[in-house]
């Protein structure tokens, strides 16, 4: 394919990233490779206005008519410790819209060829007429090929994301998604893409805002949109190459438009992309940690990574009393637990069930006879911290507050208050709503000394609210800024609270709301042999000591399923739960070995970079590995689901050529063991059983 050579010039540079942005003589600036055709290329915003279409009809949201005239004002650069900001300025001259275009850098590891972009838009109305936007991108990216200049060799991968089923990473060709149309015999581009979206209010609900490709070589990009709200991304071919666009929400997709008057502003999601030149999706997956890490608000607890109890799940299942707590507590303190969570069903004090009665957070007497103070105070004299489950932005139907606050205070739709699964749902901008969850929060922590919050979102509400005349969409989007500003709030007043980001377990995990809160819930799966796959993909959505996964030994339990089930949390957070108090001495003895385990690996949790031996897990795969690397050790847990081979051998080319002696940490009875073949880089596991799991450490002295 031959193109038009067009006259262009650099005006920001990535050596990291080995991407640019040029500009060319029509003031039109575009993001790629240094030596890429420049019809391959994107405008670096597309833009969607009402009366102010895309230029090409179809399924894609780039070629854009304002996206396609904005044209460049000026740029200016700061260099900053880590990276560097460059802020691009666009002016489109029909409408009078200008777009500043925020570009933050940053480089990966030591000698990876990595780095990461992160990016944000502010629009803002300097024409006279009103501009009604439809979409936006935050981030646009053209030119990514194999090789060989052609997209064919791409690999597409990205993340189905479901309650009890979250993390299940996929790939396919990215032929099998953007087939080839032959563009020559007709002369226009297609009108489709690959693209994945979030619906409603779980941001996490069907898929992870997180994907990406790769070629043969081992080149990877990633991306990841930072969003509560509505976010989409597309990928397609674009002369010959494959693009990327991320948006916020958009009007097709989450009813979301916004209205410019005359002076007024708004600023996109954020949004990142990974580039790694060696490595594939391993390498890429340790730049997006670190930057997870760097835009985190700061919190002692990501360093200390406290063991939590939880009694909720597979345990009193939301039916706490203090008789049903008290040996509970007894038992957490002594496996080694440094935090307990009273879950769900401590405030319910009602004969027709809490579910659609919570709002009040007040406990019940009739579960705590004593008060539930008497509970705080044995936690605490166990040595633990103690915490508390809330659902903090609904209110039940039949709550007294669904009537005592102001209609304004919740979601509403035509002038009707929504209603969802029993429940209405607070607007977090509405002063009524915020003074309300901040005297319960202020009594809980300030009054009863509660130190931990698990934070959390059972109901999908829908595409969002409608104040005034806003669009739900926007709505929705300027609650979750409002709640993201209350939950540091909470931190600015609280500054030791620990708060637990839930949405019926992972359906709510992304970096809008994970760099306020210290902690993700990753699943409510309560088949221990179904959450393998979900713990081991976990850190490719969260960082490892943020990720929470539950470990549920029960005195039924052989000791084989008691040491499976505590191996899938090693490498995470551990949510303990499971009847403690009832088991065997040698039961409890190796739930506290596990937790012993664990609280000697945690300093290496907090800075580690995750990998996948064997690849992103799938489903129903029999093998499963996954491994931390940091300063010199590599910890390694892998699992054997079902019958067949006892024995795996899994390739660490990053340590070919050392000497290792692998170490069993934790397996229980299974017979686990490992040999270490540096010559060729190859570990080989040993599982004789089925259904069992080892954590692996291996030391490299270099």
């Amino acid at each position: 394919m031959t193109t038009a050579v067009v006259e262009r010039s650099r005006i920001w540079s990535s050596p990291e990233l080995g991407l640019h942005a040029f500009v060319d003589a029509t003031g039109s600036v575009r993001l790629g490779g240094p030596d890429q055709d420049w019809a391959r290329l994107v405008p670096l915003v597309e833009v969607s206005a009402t009366g102010h279409g895309r230029l090409w009809s179809g399924e894609r949201f780039i070629e854009t008519a304002i996206g396609d005239r904005l044209a460049l004002r000026d740029h200016e650069t700061v260099r900053e410790k880590g990276g560097e900001r460059t802020t691009i300025r666009l002016a489109d001259p029909v409408t009078g819209l200008a777009a500043d275009v925020t570009l933050e850098t940053g480089p990966g590891p030591a000698d990876t060829g990595a780095g990461f972009l992160r990016a944000r838009v502010r629009l803002a109305n300097e024409g006279g007429a009103p501009i009604r936007l439809e979409s936006v991108t935050t981030l646009t990216l053209g030119g990514m090929t194999d090789a060989d200049g052609s997209p064919d060799g791409l690999t597409l991968h990205w993340a189905d994301n479901e309650w009890l089923a979250e993390c299940r990473w996929r790939q396919a060709p990215y032929r099998d998604r953007v087939v080839p149309l032959s563009r020559s015999a007709h002369g226009h581009e297609g009108r489709g893409c690959f693209a994945r979206y979030s619906q409603g209010s779980w941001s996490t609900g069907r898929h992870l805002p997180v994907a990406g490709l790769t070629d043969r070589g081992g080149r990877a990009w990633l991306w990841q949109i930072e969003s509560s709200a509505g976010w989409r991304f597309e990928t397609g071919e674009r002369e010959g190459a494959a693009y990327v666009a991320l948006f916020g929400p958009d009007d097709a997709h989450h009813q979301w438009h916004h209205t410019l008057a005359p002076g007024q502003e708004f600023t996109t999601v954020p949004a990142v992309l990974v580039r790694t030149e060696t490595g594939g999706l391993d390498a890429a997956f340790g730049v997006l940690t670190d930057h997870r890490r760097s835009i985190r608000r700061d919190h002692p607890d990501l360093r200390a990574l406290p063991v939590i109890y939880n009694d909720y799940m597979n345990t009193l299942m939301g039916d706490p009393t203090t008789e049903k707590l008290l040996p509970l507590v007894e038992s957490a303190g002594a496996a080694g637990a440094e935090v307990f969570v009273v879950d769900a069903g401590w405030y319910d004090d009602d004969a027709q069930g809490w579910w659609d009665s919570v709002g009040a957070w007040e406990a019940a007497p009739h579960r705590f006879p004593g008060g539930i103070q008497e509970v705080l105070d044995a936690i605490r004299r166990h040595g633990m911290t103690p915490g508390l489950w809330l659902e903090p932005e609904v209110v039940g139907v039949r709550s007294p507050l669904a009537r005592t606050l102001p209609e304004e205070a919740f979601f509403r739709r035509g002038g009707l208050r929504v209603t969802e699964h029993g429940r209405h749902h607070l607007d977090l901008r509405h002063p009524a709503a915020r003074a309300h969850l901040d005297e319960v929060v202020d009594r809980l922590v300030g009054e009863w000394g509660v130190g931990y919050l698990k934070l959390d979102y059972n109901i999908n509400i829908g595409p969002g609210t409608e104040n005034g005349h806003e669009s739900p969409g926007a709505g929705l989007l300027g609650h979750h800024r409002a709640h993201l500003d209350w939950m540091a709030s909470l931190l600015d007043r609280h500054p030791r609270l620990v708060l637990e980001n839930c949405g019926s377990g992972g359906l709510r995990m992304d970096y809008a709301q994970l760099a306020v809160t210290q902690l993700q819930s990753t699943s409510d799966q309560q088949d221990p042999l179904r959450y393998p796959p979900i713990a081991a993909s976990a850190a490719a959505a969260v960082t490892p000591e943020q990720a929470a996964v539950w470990a549920y030994p029960q005195p039924d339990h052989s000791l084989d399923r008691i040491a499976f089930t505590l191996a899938g949390a090693l490498l995470g957070r551990v949510h303990l739960s499971g009847f403690l108090d009832r088991m065997s001495d040698e039961q409890f003895a190796l739930v506290r070995s596990a937790i012993r385990v664990y609280k000697d690996i945690r300093p290496s949790i907090a800075t580690a970079h995750p990998f996948w031996p064997l690849g992103l897990p799938t489903w129903e795969d029999a093998w499963i590995a996954h491994g931390l690397r940091a300063r010199g050790t590599t910890l390694l847990t892998v699992w054997r689901r079902g019958p067949g081979s006892a024995s795996r051998t899994l390739p660490l080319p990053r340590l070919r050529g050392v000497p290792l002696v692998p170490e069993v940490l934790h397996s229980g009875p299974s017979g686990a063991g490992a040999r270490w073949d540096a010559a060729e880089g190859i570990l080989t596991v040993s599982l004789p059983r089925p259904d069992t799991a080892v954590l692996l450490r291996l030391d490299d002295a270099r």
